[in-house]
């Protein structure tokens, strides 16, 4: 399942990249953002914690409820997922919890 994400850059699909991974408390999603034309990928974690996901949160539900925080965040999301990777050798997290609940 992918969600289209309208941009200045084109049209980019937002997917998983990975199974979903539960921990103590939290939902850890690795997420990519590629381009319709398939130029370019960016990989991100989302890391949402317990309390903001409801009984019925399904992976597909979601990415439709990320989709839009996204697109709205999409050029400053976009650039600092792709310093992390380069500067930090690591992949970008976003948290998602009750001081920072974005689109929970």
């Amino acid at each position: 399942m992918a969600v289209p994400i309208n941009t200045g850059r084109g049209t980019y699909l937002l997917a998983t990249a990975a199974p979903a991974r539960r921990e103590a408390g939290w939902l850890l999603l690795t997420l990519m953002m590629e381009r319709s034309d398939g130029i370019e990928r960016v990989a991100f974690c989302c890391r949402i914690s317990n309390e903001l996901l409801s009984a019925d949160s399904d992976i597909e539900a979601l990415l439709g409820r990320l989709a839009p925080w996204i697109e709205r965040d999409f050029e400053m999301t976009r650039e600092n997922a792709l310093k992390s990777i380069r500067s930090e050798r690591r992949m970008m997290e976003i948290t998602f919890d009750t001081v920072n609940r974005g689109p929970f």
